[in-house]
C-alpha cells in the first residue's frame, strides 16, 4: 500500500516512493479501462459527488480496488504541487522503464516499419505529455527522450497525456546522438524538423523506417542531434505565426507519416491478384 503518513505541520507525505501516481478524471478512466491490473489504490474526494466521479468509484469497486475518500489536502499532497487533480489521484505500479537496448532489442521484434517520435530536450512537462498522446493515437512504436535536461514522465506529464504514458512505451536515453546512430545503424531514417528545411513534410517519403525528431522549445534541435539527421523536413506555414508549439507539430508530423503509409497500404492493396 502506498502510505499516506501525517506530518508534524499537519500535512501529508507519500511514505513509498517506489510506486507512481496518477491524477486527473480522463488519465485514471483510462488506466481503468486498458490496465486496469497496474491500479494499486485509489483516492477521491470525499467532497465531490457528481455523475463521472459516481462511475469511476463503481468502476474502480467492481475491479476490486480500494476506492478512499481524501480530503483536498491530502489529494494535493500525492498528486504533486500545483498539479490539477480534479479530485482523483490513483496509485500505479509502474511500468518496467525502457532504455536503449530495450528499445533496440523491442524494433528486433518489430514486424512492422518502425515510426520513433524523438523529442530532443522538450523541457515542459505539459507539452511532454501531449506528444505522448499525440504518438500513442498515430500508433508510433516508442518516444525517445534525452535522460538528462529535459522533462520526466511526471504526474504532470501523465495528466496532459491522459492516459497515453502508460501505453506508449518512452525511452530515456544518456546520449541522444548514439541512439540515433544506432537506430541508422538498423536503417531507420531520421527526420528532422526545422524551419529552413528546403522539402515540405508532406513533400517528404515517409513510409520507410522512421525516426522524427523535433527540438524542444525556443532552441530546435541542438547541432549534434541535427547532424544525425538523414534529411530535414518543414511544416509550410501560410499565417504570420513562425512557429508551432511542439506537441502540435509532433501530430502534424505523426499523422502525416500514417498518412503516407496507408495510402501506401492502399496502392499495393489494389495492385493485388484478385
Amino acid at each position: 500500500m502506498v502510505r499516506v503518513d501525517r506530518a508534524g505541520d499537519g500535512g501529508v507525505r507519500v511514505a513509498d516512493a517506489t510506486r507512481q501516481t496518477v491524477h486527473g478524471l480522463h488519465a485514471v478512466d483510462a488506466l481503468l479501462d486498458r490496465a486496469p491490473e497496474r491500479v494499486l489504490e485509489l483516492w477521491v474526494a470525499a467532497a465531490r459527488d457528481d455523475r463521472r466521479m459516481r462511475e469511476l468509484k463503481q468502476r474502480a469497486e467492481a475491479l476490486g480496488l480500494r476506492v478512499q475518500s481524501a480530503t483536498p489536502q491530502t489529494l494535493a499532497t500525492l498528486a504533486g504541487a500545483g498539479a490539477v487533480h480534479q479530485g482523483v489521484v490513483a496509485a500505479i505500479r509502474p511500468n518496467p522503464p525502457w532504455d536503449e537496448s530495450a528499445l533496440l532489442a523491442a524494433l528486433d521484434r518489430l514486424g512492422e516499419e518502425p515510426l520513433l517520435l524523438v523529442l530532443d530536450g522538450v523541457t515542459d512537462p505539459h507539452n511532454l505529455g501531449a506528444c505522448l498522446r499525440t504518438a500513442e493515437a498515430a500508433g508510433a512504436h516508442a518516444v525517445v527522450i534525452p535522460r538528462d535536461r529535459a522533462a520526466g514522465v511526471d504526474g504532470t506529464a501523465r495528466k496532459a497525456a491522459a492516459g497515453a504514458a502508460d501505453f506508449v512505451p518512452v525511452v530515456a536515453v544518456t546520449n541522444l546522438a548514439r541512439t540515433l546512430d544506432r537506430l541508422k545503424e538498423r536503417r531507420i531514417w531520421v527526420a528532422g524538423t526545422a524551419a529552413e528545411a528546403p522539402e515540405t513534410i508532406y513533400s517528404a517519403d515517409l513510409r520507410r523506417p522512421l525516426a522524427l525528431v523535433l527540438g524542444g522549445e525556443g532552441s530546435g534541435m541542438r547541432r549534434l542531434t541535427r547532424e544525425r539527421c538523414d534529411f530535414l523536413v518543414r511544416i509550410p506555414m501560410a499565417g504570420r505565426v513562425e512557429s508551432l508549439n511542439v506537441s502540435v507539430a509532433a501530430g502534424i508530423a505523426l499523422f502525416e507519416a500514417t498518412r503516407q503509409r496507408r495510402e501506401g497500404d492502399r496502392r499495393v492493396a489494389s495492385r493485388a491478384p484478385g
